[in-house]
């Protein structure tokens, strides 16, 4: 009887991360348009983005420009420098590894040059937050656009990939941010090993 509830916790706490995770989900084209691919093009793109409980991102960089500076002069405009300069310094990065490590048999990265090009396009961050007592992971929407010149072969979209720290040391917006497109990198690298490879 002991057995049977403890078993019957452990397949309750699997579903619940299990469902937790990320979704991708193919939008229009076929997997199939990408076989035999050995090189890709990473381009990143950032318009439309909503974060957080804003629609519009420069909302969100307003107020919490406005908010640090009231608190400490320039303290705001610091932030907001991290807040662009993250993208190619930590998220690009990181997305771009974790692709690589899961999907070794694609050549991918901003520099190559590829007659397919994947544009990562994100629409949504939750940026988080960590205080000690109280933390919430981020988490990022993703629209995966592969282009052949200006053919469309493949969107897919990826939701609610997320990013938090080991054992809770992510006090950094940037940083819990920056894990979340690697696990967008790894889920789509093991995507593509599963469909291609």
């Amino acid at each position: 009887m002991e057995k049977d509830r403890f078993l019957t916790v452990c397949l309750l706490c699997l579903i619940s991360i299990a469902s937790f995770g990320q979704k991708i989900k193919v939008v229009s084209g076929n997997i199939n348009s990408l076989q035999g691919i050995s090189e890709l093009k990473l381009e990143y793109d950032y318009s439309g983005l909503g974060v957080g409980k804003f629609d519009v991102e420069a909302d969100y960089v307003d107020k919490k420009v406005s908010d640090k500076n009231e608190d400490e002069a320039g303290e705001g405009d610091l932030w907001e420098e991290k807040w662009f300069n993250d993208r190619p310094i930590r998220y690009e990065p990181k997305f771009e590894e974790l692709l690589g490590d899961y999907a070794p048999f694609i050549k991918s990265g901003k520099d190559v040059e590829a007659e397919i090009t994947l544009l990562v396009h994100t629409t949504f961050i939750e940026p988080g937050y960590n205080v000690g007592v109280s933390r919430k992971s981020a988490m990022i929407n993703l629209e995966l656009i592969f282009l052949q010149g200006d053919e469309e072969l493949l969107v897919m979209t990826m939701m609610k990939s997320p990013g938090s720290g080991a054992m809770g040391h992510d006090y950094d917006t940037g940083y819990r941010i920056s894990e979340a497109y690697a696990k967008a990198g790894k889920s789509l690298g093991k995507y593509l090993s599963s469909k291609l490879n």
